[in-house]
């Protein structure tokens, strides 16, 4: 354990959030690395409790101030908590969102403190190089990443539970069952996978789940792609579920489909790895771990491809496959293994 005291800044410590539920077990595993853990998130939801090294901070979303007053009320009170607990930490760990770096950093470096960015998104801007240039180092999980550019950043494990994401009764998967888990905007490309499906051979397939919610202003998007599809009979639409939950859909899914374009290795391409699904991804990063026929584009003939011949394997490539993603991701991608290479960066 380092005798380091570390202020992590991340959304949300919500274990029920569709997107973030994983982090609660990340700071309980970075609680075993350090001295103390300073927590400022977002919002703060349900979760158990945490080791007694580590507190919680919440900027308060989770009371709904008035919209109008909103955004200034979070910038007010995250400064304020970044001086008040100044004493309290030596390193500071931001967890996806540049702003607060963008915010805050500046400080940072005035009271010596070292900065260190987890950044995956696939773009940047002026922004991102002014934020990258205030931290010590940026971690990144996938060479396509804006940040893989900078000689500062270091490559990282995606951090996957793997004791959570486990198939443990192979008779609970449904034979040529297609999952799709994720936010329901544009970028993740929901459209692109209900048309490659909706067109499948009905013998072919038995059912075909949509699982999550779109992020604020996607709202009419994901209505639309709903009513849409609304006719075809084994394609159903849900709502985004926890981390947790999402273990369950892995395990009783037999193909998950993730169309995210390269830029980030995505969490749940390496969850549903761990839990036995046979993958169809748009991810590069991934090429030379998933299979190059299930590696597709952003056509819908590349996903029917894709999908068809992943449900085409036979039950002795599925258990074959199964091991080796499996093997892949433990050896490769777990928490343990995430841990173990970020504290030894962290200075």
């Amino acid at each position: 354990k380092k005798s380091m005291k570390l202020l992590i800044v991340t959304q949300a410590v919500d274990a029920n959030d569709p997107a973030l539920g994983f982090f609660v077990r990340w700071i309980e595993e970075f609680s075993k690395h350090v001295e103390s853990i300073e927590v400022i998130c977002l919002e703060e939801g349900k979760h158990d409790a945490l080791p007694a090294n580590v507190r919680v901070h919440s900027l308060g979303k989770e009371k709904n101030p008035p919209r109008f007053a909103r955004r200034l009320m979070y910038v007010i009170r995250f400064k304020w908590l970044a001086w008040r607990l100044r004493h309290d930490y030596d390193a500071v760990f931001v967890h996806m969102n540049e702003e607060y770096i963008f915010i805050a950093g500046p400080l940072w470096r005035l009271l010596g403190k070292s900065i260190y960015l987890w950044r995956n998104h696939a773009r940047g801007s002026w922004r991102t190089m002014f934020v990258v240039a205030l931290s010590n180092k940026v971690f990144c999980t996938s060479k396509q990443s804006y940040t893989a550019r900078f000689k500062k950043t270091v490559l990282m494990p995606i951090g996957i539970d793997t004791e959570r994401f486990v198939s443990k009764v192979p008779e609970e998967r449904k034979t040529g069952s297609i999952l799709f888990l994720g936010r329901l905007d544009p970028v993740k490309h929901p459209d692109l996978f209900a048309a490659a499906c909706a067109t499948l051979p009905s013998d072919t397939t038995r059912e075909v789940h949509v699982y999550g919610d779109p992020t604020p202003g996607n709202e009419a998007y994901a209505d639309n792609l709903k009513r849409q599809y609304a006719t075809v009979s084994n394609l159903s639409f849900h709502a985004g579920v926890s981390n947790e939950a999402a273990a369950s859909l892995y395990r009783t899914h037999d193909i998950y489909v993730n169309l995210t374009t390269s830029g980030s290795f995505d969490k749940t391409i390496g969850e549903a790895m761990a839990s036995g699904c046979i993958v169809v991804c748009a991810n590069e990063a991934l090429r030379g771990v998933v299979p190059d026929a299930r590696i597709v584009s952003d056509t819908i003939e590349s996903v029917q491809s894709g999908i068809k011949g992943a449900l085409a394997l036979s039950e002795k490539d599925r258990e074959r496959e199964h091991t080796i993603m499996r093997e892949y991701v433990v050896r490769k991608h777990s928490l343990e293994k995430l841990c173990a290479n970020l504290f030894i960066e962290l200075i």
